[in-house]
């Protein structure tokens, strides 16, 4: 089972889409700033989870995270980013 996910940074109001077949540990990575040089690093602030659906594999997770972040993709997610 894979994840599709977005998480939100309420100090800069930034948010970011991905996948993982082990969402509670990506959310903790994110927080830790493990990735370093990436999005989500280079802000600082808590990152929490806002939306996340589950997808049968990770070819079917990319797919849904494609289409997260076109420009309808985001559309859709705006109703779930806390004002």
């Amino acid at each position: 089972m894979f994840y599709v996910y977005v998480v939100f940074n309420r100090k800069h109001k930034k948010f970011y889409i991905g996948q993982t077949a082990d969402l509670k540990e990506r959310l903790i990575l994110h927080n830790a700033k493990t990735f370093k040089g990436s999005y989500t690093a280079s802000f600082d602030g808590e990152w929490e989870l806002v939306y996340s659906e589950s997808a049968v594999n990770r070819k079917a997770a990319l797919i849904r995270e494609k289409q997260l972040k076109s420009y309808r993709g985001r559309e859709f997610l705006k109703k779930y980013i806390p004002a």
